[in-house]
């Protein structure tokens, strides 16, 4: 297993957020984590990069208990976080600029600038680009870390309806170039099915994962996603709503 959580504990304000909270991924898996607001699913992704401290529970990645926040995770919030006095290039660069390899860096992110959509944006500023094409930009900056597991705040949200579309259609097709364990954290249903192996359902106070559901389907495309009614409607009202079955596979 690439990354185990078992018995995670952790409180807000001295109220319990989680206190027995368990999950796991598998290495190359996608899985999103997907529950109602304030339930606690960016602090999950805080608690594994180390912005928070668990109070007890572990953390294992690939079965080693985890040390503090280590290089395994690269994180990529909401907002892109680019800085505006820097052209695209030098921002997606960052990592390899704080870790002493910026040649090494900016050859790979040139490299992968056509494949991310991004040709002829190199020296670009971000004012001059679309909220698409930003959130691209922080993209490829995360995947540049040298880190395996991707974790993936609600990355397209503050993006209108039909950029975000477009950006889940770029990601579905950039999944196999990644190659990475990611792990996404959505409020939106559609945005789990579509790009998901599995969907963990967060629910509850404390909160804990209360349902899985493998999504097996392979050529998935708009239309497929729109014929899932069944699994949205088995989502909103089983799942978030009651607390629902245990597994289900599509």
């Amino acid at each position: 297993m690439k990354l185990e959580i078992s018995d995670l504990a952790f409180s807000y304000e001295d109220r319990p957020l989680f206190s027995s909270l368990s999950l796991s991924v598998k290495e190359g898996e996608f899985v999103s984590i997907l529950g109602p607001s304030g339930c606690g699913k960016s602090t999950i992704l805080k608690l594994l990069t180390g912005v928070l401290k668990k109070e007890s529970g572990s953390v294992l990645v690939d079965g080693k208990e985890l040390s503090g926040a280590g290089g395994h995770f690269a994180y990529m919030p909401q907002n892109d976080l680019l800085f505006p006095w820097k052209n695209i290039l030098d921002n997606v660069c960052l990592y390899g600029r704080i870790h002493g390899s910026m040649d090494r860096a900016r050859k790979e992110a040139l490299d992968n600038f056509p494949a991310f959509g991004l040709s002829g944006y190199e020296y670009k500023y971000p004012g001059s680009l679309s909220g698409g094409m930003r959130q691209r930009a922080a993209f490829l900056r995360t995947a540049l870390c040298e880190a395996d597991i991707l974790l993936l705040d609600e990355p397209f949200g503050a993006l209108d309806v039909i950029t975000r579309g477009e950006m889940q259609d770029w990601l579905l097709t950039m999944r196999e170039r990644l190659n990475r364990t990611v792990l996404l954290v959505t409020h939106d249903m559609d945005e789990a099915i579509y790009l998901s192996d599995r969907i963990l359902i967060l629910n509850g106070s404390p909160a804990r994962i209360t349902c899985e559901i493998s999504v097996e389907e392979k050529n998935r495309s708009r239309s497929w996603l729109y014929e899932q009614g069944s699994l949205r409607q088995t989502i909103y009202w089983e799942i978030i709503k009651t607390g629902g079955k245990e597994n289900e596979t599509v």
